[in-house]
């Protein structure tokens, strides 16, 4: 089976996705700088030890040693806090679009020419039309955003002019929407430090009594609270492995959405979660944050089409159920 290296293997998505990728065959080796993620993801009784390294991406000739005999790279690595990225965007820039730039040298350097890209709808910031399709324009509000969109940029020029006869650099970018759930099968699931994801929060709410903050009750939604996608992460780590498949099979560069097409408020998730756990969840109300969106829901018809992808596991209460699973173990 093809060899694929993944950085960011130890975090959220990143582990449940090599988790997907060992569970189908394919040899894989985890690079990781351990600032985000966990050492037990990528434990010895889930890869073998010398199929993970320890290594910032800056380090481009280590990265490139960890590429030898690779097919193709899954790249996850990135900090994600859209209210982090507003406060420290120096720090965004040079993790995101600095990492990544030394992994595209790497890969240069080691002739490795597939990539699929980890992206997120924070590229098309406030959009002008939901569901949104992919072809509408990119618009990021938050530095977060701004560094998946120039990285997204970067990878599409390289195919321009690096991909003229057919068997040059091809990528799939995925940009996906509230990732959220986890893996019943391998004890995987969310858990940030600090925590900014809304569904743990709802449960550490539920159980300790302290109210989670909600950002904002003046959008132009239902209930005044932001509208999000929320897709499982099983789900989309099934979305990574049939882009890998697309691409080891020759197919061409292409970006898709993740999502189910469906939005709820942030108030009938947290509805929806007292359902679930049997507790109530306490909130306080805040003011906006900076870089939010009102509302961002997928059109994910050309994932669909294209890859034969179809969500399994993202009706919302499914969702939480394996959420809360994992959340009460750990």
């Amino acid at each position: 089976m093809p060899k694929i290296l993944v950085t960011g293997g130890a975090g959220y998505i990143g582990s449940i996705t090599t988790h997907h990728l060992l569970r189908s065959g394919f040899d894989v080796v985890v690079v990781d700088d351990l600032s985000r993620g966990h050492r037990d993801n990528v434990s010895p009784d889930r890869l073998p030890p010398d199929r993970f390294h320890h290594v910032r991406l800056q380090d481009t000739d280590t990265v490139a040693k960890a590429l030898a005999g690779v097919d193709a790279v899954v790249h996850f690595a990135a900090y994600i806090a859209v209210g982090e990225s507003v406060r420290k965007p120096e720090l965004y820039y040079e993790n995101n679009f600095g990492g990544t730039l030394s992994l595209l040298e790497a890969m240069s350097r080691t002739g490795v020419k597939k990539i699929v890209f980890s992206s997120t709808a924070a590229v098309y910031g406030n959009p002008e039309h939901v569901p949104i399709p992919e072809n509408a324009p990119f618009a990021p509000v938050s530095p977060y955003g701004e560094t998946k969109a120039m990285v997204e940029k970067i990878l599409e020029s390289l195919d321009r002019y690096h991909g003229m006869n057919g068997s040059e650099f091809r990528y799939v970018t995925l940009r996906y929407f509230n990732a959220c759930g986890g893996e019943p099968d391998a004890a995987l699931g969310e858990r940030h430090e600090p925590e900014t994801h809304l569904i743990p929060l709802l449960f550490r709410a539920a159980m300790t009594g302290e109210p989670v903050r909600i950002f904002g009750d003046d959008y132009p939604t239902s209930d005044g609270t932001c509208v999000r996608d929320y897709i499982h992460v099983s789900d989309l780590a099934a979305a990574h492995v049939g882009a890998l498949g697309h691409l080891l099979a020759g197919g061409r560069s292409q970006a898709f959405n993740v999502g189910t097409g469906h939005g709820y408020t942030v108030m009938e998730v947290l509805k929806a979660t007292e359902e679930i756990t049997g507790m109530k969840v306490p909130y306080e109300m805040a003011s906006r944050r900076d870089g939010d969106a009102a509302e961002l829901v997928a059109d994910a018809t050309k994932l669909r089409e294209t890859l034969d992808w179809h969500p399994q596991r993202s009706e919302l209460h499914d969702i939480l159920r394996d959420a809360w699973n994992f959340f009460r173990q750990h």
